[in-house]
Parts: structure tokens; sequence; C-alpha cells
């Protein structure tokens, strides 16, 4: 066998049969519901259960993050939502329309991304205009949390169902 075609199966187009595909989309996701605005959960735990000292630390995070959140989202707003459209369309696009599996893989991965980060920066802005006490921030952040997590579930079923029913109508002959 040639070093290219080893290369060629490994990197497989083919994403739904693909088994890197499932560990990026599993990846993202635990990964995404885990770091809340850029703050470690665990973190949000801890700040709940103990206060004082490891309070005072989340809302120096919260601040920081949320301040650097608002700025990109002010500073380069515009031409990131203009830049994803294009590329959710394009993926759309030649994903669905065309049926190219690998577009449509990507699609499934990044639109929901894209929800969340455009959840983010509105929790952001509310947290920074809101500026009540460690309390109300661990609250908001565990909304925030579980809003993330019932995204990823839907996203993970919704990718799986599609990714059977695109497995199922490939021919075992190629």
């Amino acid at each position: 066998m040639k070093l290219t075609q080893l290369l060629l199966d490994l990197i497989d187009l083919r994403s739904f049969s693909n088994l890197w595909y499932w560990i990026a989309l599993a990846v993202t996701w635990s990964t995404a519901s885990h770091w809340v605005l850029g703050i470690p959960f665990d973190m949000v735990i801890r700040a709940r259960r103990q206060g004082g000292a490891a309070m005072e630390d989340l809302m120096a995070l919260a601040r920081i993050n949320t301040n650097r959140i608002q700025f990109i989202v002010r500073e380069a707003g515009t031409v990131l939502a203009a830049l994803a459209a294009c590329v959710h369309t394009m993926l759309a696009l030649l994903g669905f329309w065309y049926g190219v599996e690998f577009c449509q893989a990507v699609f499934l991965l990044l639109f929901p991304i894209t929800i969340v980060g455009i959840f983010t920066a509105r929790t952001a802005r509310r947290i920074r205009d809101e500026a009540g006490d460690g309390e109300q921030l661990c609250h908001r952040l565990h909304w925030h949390r579980i809003l993330v997590q019932a995204i990823g579930v839907l996203t993970i079923t919704v990718t799986a169902t599609w990714g059977m029913l695109v497995n199922f109508n490939v021919s075992p002959l190629g």
C-alpha cells in the first residue's frame, strides 16, 4: 500500500462514517459547556460553595472576559457577522444543495457553535450591564451553561440522525 493511499484513507472526507468527526463533535460540545464565557465552570461551582476569595477571583475573571467579549463585538462584530453569514451560506449550499458530505458535517458543527457565540455575547452584555453581586453572576453563568448544553444535545441528536441517514443512503459498493 502506498503512503499516499494510506494518508487518504486516514483523512476520509466521508465525515459521518469517520470516527474522528464524532470525536471532534464530542470534544467541541464538551469544551463549549465547560468553558462558560471563557470561565471554567468548576470555578463557578467553587465560588458558589466557598465564597470569599474564590468568588472574588470569579468576579474578576468574569469582568475581564465580558469586557474582552464586548470589545470584540464592538470592534469586529459586523465583520464577523458578515463573514459567518457568508461561510454558513456557502457550507449549507455546498452541503445540502450539492450534496457534499464534508460541507454538511462542517455546517452541522459550525452553525450551532455560532449560535452559542451569539448567546455568549448577549450574556456577556447582560453581566456587564447588571453588575450584580457574585451570586447573581453565578446564576447567570449557570443558566448560560444550561443553554449551551441544551443546544449541544439538540445538535448532537440532529447530527447523529442526519449522519445515520447519510450513511444508510451510501452504497456499500462505493
